[in-house]
């Protein structure tokens, strides 16, 4: 891969890489959504999703629509979706190991 094509993946993840935006792509899974509804089911503030709706449509990954004076976002990019579900898969399969580790075994039988 060209160094060009690296960064562009790298980019990815770095839009990808903060906890608000995933909120917002999470509740967008849904169907599409304007801010008032978006701040509502996050819990940010309308500053905070207004900046991470803007980052995320110039990633290409929200699309948005104007439909009298509101804006509707969307999502654009729906392979989104099968990377997280990847990644929460692989997440999920490392912590069902680490708390193996922690699950006691059968008990042993003392001897008196």
């Amino acid at each position: 891969m060209g160094e060009a094509v690296l960064e562009m993946i790298a980019a990815r993840f770095r839009v990808l890489g903060e906890a608000s935006r995933l909120k917002l792509i999470i509740a967008l899974e849904g169907g599409e959504k304007n801010v008032s509804a978006l701040v509502a089911l996050t819990g940010q503030t309308q500053a905070n999703v207004s900046r991470q709706l803007q980052v995320l449509t110039e990633a290409g990954l929200l699309g948005r629509r104007k439909e009298g004076l509101h804006v509707i976002y969307r999502i654009a990019d729906k392979s989104i979706f099968d990377m997280c579900d990847h990644v929460c898969g692989s997440l999920q399969r490392r912590i069902d190991a680490q708390a193996g580790v922690f699950r006691p075994g059968p008990a042993k039988s003392r001897k008196t």
